[in-house]
């Protein structure tokens, strides 16, 4: 039995003899990075992990170095080819020698990379980004708003220590047109894991003074190449497309087209053409406001002739027919007058008379008229007898006449 017990340094160094035999030779394995160290001795640590479809749960996990030696050539090779950093959460290609030692275990030594698989892997999740962002319908949203005249009220969203900050303003300052711009720095920070939150930051920041701004430039310039994968984020990508304001792109980069770039209304190269642009535009609009001006002068003066000429035509037209005019209304009006004063008298003749004959059927219905024409006024408690039903037996009624009155007792109705 006790020759069957092996110590555990014993087992280890079984499990080495037998690895560096089987595996014997490099191999070209995919992983992701993860936990990706860069130590002050130059080596680089860090491990490689394969997840499951679901993409959350990892289903393999090694140990991965890549020696001072290696990586002083991989890390510059691998980030100008893919122009990203050699970092955690990335797909690569690497080839490896499999060694086991017997304190720290199973481990991966990376010899080679493929940069281009990444780049397809880069490639793939730009066009997945792009696919959802198309999905949700806002991909172009940016792109088909218009862009305002003038366009010199600028958001700038930059790092206000980058050089590309710096050139971007002094390209505007300095145009040889002699055109005003108004440029508002907003600061955030243009490369590694942070840029994409921060510049994100700075557009809610545009947004809340949206009205004071025509247009949303963002530059960066004088970074590595490598530090572009935070414009092919989804979430950046997303507030932009839907972004109120003309976005600007000019990131620094001349080879690949980030995310960014694609859902931007205009994606220029560097900061110093995002400047050229804005001075481009600002030129044409000057030019045609100046070419709007020239014909509305020329125009103007060729109505106001055309007017003047018409104008004196018409002076003489009234001058010439004015006496003849000014007769003939004459005349009208002496008549007109005249007719009005035959139909004025006759009116008020006609009126009086009118008048003359409602007094005389007014006189005739008052009341002291009427009795002594011979009618009577039956009262009773000194109100008139209107119908016999308001009389009782021995109601005593009083009958007014022209020439006195009586009373009477009421002694029997029928």
């Amino acid at each position: 039995m006790e020759q069957d017990i092996l110590s555990l340094l014993e087992l280890n160094l079984n499990i080495k003899e037998t690895i560096n035999e089987g595996f014997d030779q490099a191999y070209w394995v995919r992983a992701e990075t993860s936990d990706v160290r860069h130590h002050r001795n130059g080596h680089c640590y860090l491990e490689f992990i394969e997840k499951a479809k679901d993409g959350h749960s990892i289903v393999a996990k090694a140990r991965g170095t890549i020696w001072a030696s290696t990586f002083r050539l991989l890390k510059p090779y691998f980030e100008e080819e893919t122009g990203q950093p050699f970092a955690a959460g990335i797909t690569v290609l690497v080839r490896v020698t499999v060694n086991f030692h017997e304190t720290y275990g199973l481990g991966l030594n990376v010899v080679d990379i493929d940069p281009s698989y990444t780049l397809g892997e880069i490639a793939r999740n730009r066009m997945l980004v792009l696919k959802q962002l198309e999905e949700d319908g806002v991909l172009t949203m940016n792109k088909e708003l218009p862009l305002a005249e003038p366009l010199n009220r600028i958001a700038v969203i930059s790092s206000q220590t980058a050089a590309g900050y710096e050139d971007f303003q002094n390209q505007l300052e300095h145009n040889s047109a002699g055109i005003t711009f108004y440029t508002k720095l907003f600061p955030a920070i243009m490369q590694g894991d942070r840029s994409e939150s921060s510049i994100i930051s700075a557009l809610e920041q545009i947004y809340e003074h949206q009205k004071l701004f025509d247009v949303v430039v963002i530059i960066r310039g004088g970074g590595a190449s490598s530090d572009l994968s935070s414009f092919d984020s989804y979430e950046l990508a997303l507030n932009c497309a839907q972004y109120p304001l003309p976005i600007v792109s000019g990131i620094g980069h001349e080879r690949d087209v980030t995310v960014l770039d694609a859902v931007a209304h205009t994606r220029v190269k560097t900061p110093t053409a995002a400047a050229e642009f804005l001075i481009n535009r600002a030129t044409v609009t000057i030019n045609h406001l100046m070419e709007l001006q020239d014909r509305l002068v020329h125009g103007t003066s060729n109505i106001l002739a055309e007017e003047e000429n018409q104008l004196n035509n018409w002076a003489k037209e009234v001058y010439h027919n004015s006496r003849s005019l000014l007769q003939s209304n004459r005349n009208t009006l002496l008549f007109l007058n005249e007719k009005l004063r035959n139909i004025v008298k006759y009116k008020v003749e006609k009126e009086h008379f009118a008048v003359q004959r409602y007094e005389h059927f007014v006189s005739l219905s008052l009341p002291e008229n009427m009795l002594r024409r011979g009618y009577s006024i039956t009262t009773h408690n000194g109100k008139i007898i209107k119908s016999v039903t308001s009389l009782s037996e021995g109601d005593v009624i009083t009958t007014q006449f022209a020439d006195g009155a009586l009373d009477s007792r009421i002694v029997d109705k029928k």
